[in-house]
């Protein structure tokens, strides 16, 4: 097997895959959390607000999930086909829910009807909490396992995605998401609104932490197997140390009204909360719960060698261009929100 670094090409790619989703989830984590905070605004003007807040940056956070599922059909095609095969029926309602949330921060504003106006801010809150949940419910029956039969193909039933476990999961990100967005939305805001989101990013912190609480606790019971690798290698608890540590920052960061900082927190708690999936996993991409051997791993589901190579030379000159155009709008755009006449 071709090695960089003395690394494997399968391995590298894997990290390239799982720092991409990452960073969607950090990205457009904040802004579907917003988007779950919408209709607690009551007026106008709020809500006009929260969706300035996330206007400049929203479209381009959708970009990495592009990007994550391109690097995954190119550097994982079995895992991409049998996944999206298996999950058909939840990434198309997917699709069409990132459709009505796109189309209802667009279409708002366009008319002064205040039925019109109330439509589209229900159907952009309804999708952006959906969305979440989504994310999360697929998350967990990566985490569970899928039935894959020995011909690497899914051999099961979709509507079983729906599971108690894969739907805690979903809430659990729905809450991790909420607290995250309520943190970006209060560096944005200001006056009333800005006094509004500290009394809900406490909400959120408790409801993150309870739920997150419970996930825990539900999935070291019924499936130890995802703390194998952490028994074998104890040097590895160093990561879930760190995000425990991340997460139990957040409200002391924001009590010293740090909001800044506790952003940061709340991104590197995002981060490394899946970096101990991917170890958890690692080789494994999607486990077989009906027989491990079926299992999808980063050596019987990636492309060849040499596609590997290339790709990782691509990958390697066009991530730096994307988290340096990421960072210039960040920049461009930062500060509280000021609304004028081309506001949403």
């Amino acid at each position: 097997m071709a090695t960089f670094i003395g690394i494997e090409y399968t391995t590298w790619w894997f990290l390239v895959v799982g720092a991409v989703f990452s960073g969607y989830a950090i990205l457009d984590g904040f802004d579907l959390g917003a988007g779950a905070w919408h209709l607690f605004f009551k007026d106008d003007k709020s809500r006009r607000t929260a969706l300035n807040a996330i206007g400049p940056v929203w479209d381009g956070n959708e970009v990495w999930l592009v990007i994550g599922g391109g690097a995954l059909f190119a550097g994982f095609p079995i895992v991409y086909a049998t996944l999206l095969s298996a999950m058909y029926i939840p990434f198309m309602l997917f699709l069409v829910l990132i459709i009505f949330r796109a189309i209802s921060i667009e279409f708002r504003s366009k008319e002064p009807m205040k039925w019109w106006q109330s439509m589209w801010d229900g159907a952009y809150s309804f999708s952006s909490i959906m969305l979440a949940v989504l994310l999360g419910v697929v998350l967990g029956n990566v985490l569970q396992g899928m039935p894959i039969g020995p011909d690497l193909e899914f051999d099961g039933d979709w509507i079983a995605f729906f599971n108690p476990y894969a739907v805690m999961v979903g809430i659990c990100t729905l809450a991790l998401f909420m607290m995250h967005g309520a943190i970006y939305l209060i560096m944005k805001t200001e006056g009333k609104q800005f006094i509004k989101m500290t009394l809900h990013v406490k909400q959120a912190i408790i409801f993150f932490l309870v739920s997150f609480g419970i996930t825990t606790l539900y999935t070291l019971i019924y499936f130890p197997h995802l703390s194998d690798r952490f028994k074998g290698e104890p040097a590895l608890f160093i990561v879930p140390l760190i995000a425990f540590l991340s997460i139990a920052n957040i409200p002391r960061l924001i009590s010293k009204k740090r909001y800044g900082n506790a952003f940061a927190f709340s991104c590197i708690s995002i981060a490394t909360l899946l970096i101990v999936v991917a170890i958890e996993l690692f080789p494994v991409i999607i486990l077989s719960n009906e027989d491990p051997a079926n299992s999808l791993t980063i050596h019987n589901a990636s492309a060849s060698e040499k596609s590997l190579g290339t790709l990782l030379i691509i990958a390697a000159i066009g991530t730096p261009l994307v988290v340096a155009y990421t960072t210039f709008v960040f920049w461009t755009f930062r500060g509280k929100v000021k609304m004028d006449e081309l506001s949403y």
